[in-house]
């Protein structure tokens, strides 16, 4: 039996169904489970002193592609909207190995665990080279993060109209056997699971309508979720009334592409009709606010979608779209453009903090995870709210207004990932290293 005691933190925020906030309170966890939370609580094994810190949840990561840390600020694509950013980088990332894929998705994976992100997904969908998605399972293995990968896919090339060059686009044939694979290998669908996967054709624009309906039959004959991008921009709305005579919405609806074991990236351009459907049917969005300003893409409905009961977490998106992975700075993002769309109203420092927490462990069908109550499992956040960053303010839970941008110490499934500051799993120099060595590579 492993015990941790979190000691006599400033709160605990508890993300509870009354979301409340418990001052000076403690947090004992076995065995990878919270069993209680409350005062006075005491343990025979590790206690982590909390005076001074804030604790949540463990943050939640709903869309990324862990491959692109090695193809940050690319000169040409810097300054492109996503179709032109897209066609600068895709010969980049034709030469890419499993090398590449596992290192960068280590650094990935490092970023978000030192920004407080406990649970993440992952949305590869081209495998170069040799490269599988087995390599980014390998990675997040060893850094310990909760991990949801799921088998992206790209089917149609430049020569029929598509976007990737032609060396990056799969058969649909053997897509669809290796989706197979990849879940009867490695999904667990169990409580607790550190590992769940999903399937994941890239985007309406890069696969046939026929494998996104098959990839929607074969996920539910598996029992596992669905994630595509949808409605990302004016252009990808464009795409889909040119190739398909509707907009993204009723596209995703005829294709089987909506219900509770789905969920979308961006949904920036989503209208009424279709942010109704979302909620009628429990269909989620991975909000990405610093990948869509990065790309001119707009900002997203977030508020119409709440107010609707849309299912909403948020995404850091690709390292070479954003090109951060900092989900705590996601989060304080998300919160100020609502507030340039709709208001300084429009959203507080508590409701993006739920979205970044209970909203994106529902959106991954995730209730085991995302609140800090008992029988929930031990994924939590610690935040030193002593240093500058804070000092003068009045409130401490509102830390992302006044605030750290990376964390103390991450637990996950009861283990410390992250201890004053520092990664315990992996050697991260020597990962920084071989990250630089390989992207000084492909730039030559």
């Amino acid at each position: 039996m492993s015990e941790i005691l979190v000691k006599s933190a400033d709160v605990v925020v508890t993300m509870d169904g009354a979301r409340r906030e418990l001052v000076g309170a403690d947090l004992l966890c076995r065995d990878g489970v919270i069993v209680a939370v409350g005062t006075g609580l005491v343990t025979s094994g590790r206690v982590i002193d909390s005076t001074g810190c804030v604790v949540t949840p463990g943050l939640v990561n709903t869309h990324h592609h862990l491959y692109q840390t090695l193809t940050r600020a690319v000169p040409g694509g810097q300054d492109a909207l996503l179709f032109g950013w897209l066609k600068t980088l895709y010969p980049i990332w034709a030469r890419f190995g499993p090398e590449e894929i596992f290192t960068s998705a280590q650094v990935g994976l490092a970023e978000l665990a030192l920004t407080g992100c406990s649970m993440t997904s992952d949305h590869l969908y081209m495998y170069p080279n040799g490269a599988r998605l087995d390599d980014t399972i390998a990675a997040a293995a060893e850094v310990g993060l909760r991990f949801h990968p799921t088998r992206g896919a790209m089917s149609i090339g430049e020569s029929d109209g598509g976007l990737p060059p032609d060396a990056l686009v799969e058969p649909e044939a053997a897509i669809l056997e290796d989706c197979i694979r990849v879940v009867d290998r490695f999904h667990d669908a169990r409580a607790g699971a550190m590992l769940r996967v999903g399937i994941a054709p890239c985007s309406p624009f890069s696969v046939s309508r026929d494998l996104m309906r098959e990839a929607a039959l074969l996920a539910r004959d598996k029992g596992v979720m669905l994630h595509t991008h949808l409605a990302e921009n004016d252009e990808d709305v464009a795409y889909s009334m040119e190739k398909f005579g509707c907009r993204p919405g009723q596209y995703a609806e005829d294709l089987g592409w909506v219900g509770e074991d789905v969920w979308h990236a961006h949904c920036v351009k989503l209208d009424g009709r279709e942010i109704d459907l979302f909620a009628r049917s429990g269909t989620g969005v991975a909000h990405c606010p610093c990948s869509n300003c990065r790309l001119g893409s707009g900002i997203a409905p977030v508020r119409a979608m709440r107010d609707a009961g849309v299912k909403v977490g948020l995404g850091v998106d690709g390292s070479a779209s954003n090109d951060a992975g900092n989900l705590v700075a996601e989060a304080r993002q998300a919160m100020l453009l609502q507030r340039v769309a709709r208001g300084a109203d429009a959203m507080g420092a508590r409701e993006a903090l739920e979205i970044a927490t209970l909203g994106g462990a529902r959106v991954l069908g995730r209730g085991d995870c995302g609140s800090l109550e008992p029988g929930k499992r031990a994924d939590l956040a610690i935040w030193d709210v002593s240093g500058v960053e804070s000092a003068g303010s009045w409130d401490r839970v509102a830390f992302l207004l006044a605030g750290p941008l990376k964390v103390r110490d991450l637990i996950v499934e009861g283990r410390e990932v992250v201890r004053d500051g520092r990664l315990t799993t992996i050697d991260l120099g020597h990962v920084v290293a071989r990250q630089n060595q390989l992207a000084r590579g492909l730039m030559q």
